[in-house]
């Protein structure tokens, strides 16, 4: 796999070339690692192709996993405590959270990755809410969102989106005073 496209939100690439050009560096020999081939592996039964060899995401995951492991990168959880006091006085909820968290695919060196093959949602969330929630909490200061081009997320199910998207949408978007620095990565 190799890097196809890269945006600076909120001075992400910046950022990261001028504090932690080696996070850059690590995440090029972790991309050039994984064989993508080897993750075509999910049988689409979608109706529009149906029977179709798809890339399969949790079989990529892996592989990132893997190689990110073997860089010092480590994922992250973050145990969620909800607050209660905010039901009406005739609400009480039937079961609790315990065992609820949020979580980074990796951490090292106050850099946080996401590696994002998955719904739009995601991506958003990931860059919009999780990196600021990781960087409030002392974690993070930077991060980096690895996601599919629109030519290879084509070729996963439906519903995945892609860098080209996720870049329209952020600029359309704009920088809130609370985002934190990310790049994000196109990837094919």
């Amino acid at each position: 796999m190799k890097i196809v496209g890269m945006f600076s939100f909120n001075h992400g690439q910046e950022t990261i070339q001028e504090q932690y050009p080696w996070a850059l560096e690590e995440l090029q020999t972790v991309l050039a690692s994984v064989d993508s081939l080897l993750s075509l592996t999910k049988a689409s039964r979608e109706k529009t192709m149906l029977g179709k060899m798809l890339y399969n995401p949790r079989a990529l995951n892996k592989g990132f996993k893997a190689k990110f492991h073997e860089l010092g990168w480590k994922s992250h959880k973050v145990l969620c405590d909800y607050p209660t006091e905010f039901y009406t006085s005739d609400y009480v909820p039937k079961k609790g959270f315990r065992g609820t968290f949020r979580e980074m695919d990796f951490v090292k060196s106050r850099v946080g990755i996401e590696v994002q093959f998955g719904k739009y949602a995601f991506m958003v969330y990931n860059v919009c809410a999780k990196m600021t929630i990781f960087r409030n909490l002392g974690l993070i200061d930077v991060g980096i969102e690895v996601v599919p081009v629109r030519e290879f997320a084509k070729q996963m199910s439906t519903g995945v989106s892609y860098f080209e998207q996720f870049v329209w949408d952020l600029s359309q978007r704009g920088v809130a005073d609370i985002d934190i620095p990310v790049l994000i990565v196109g990837v094919i």
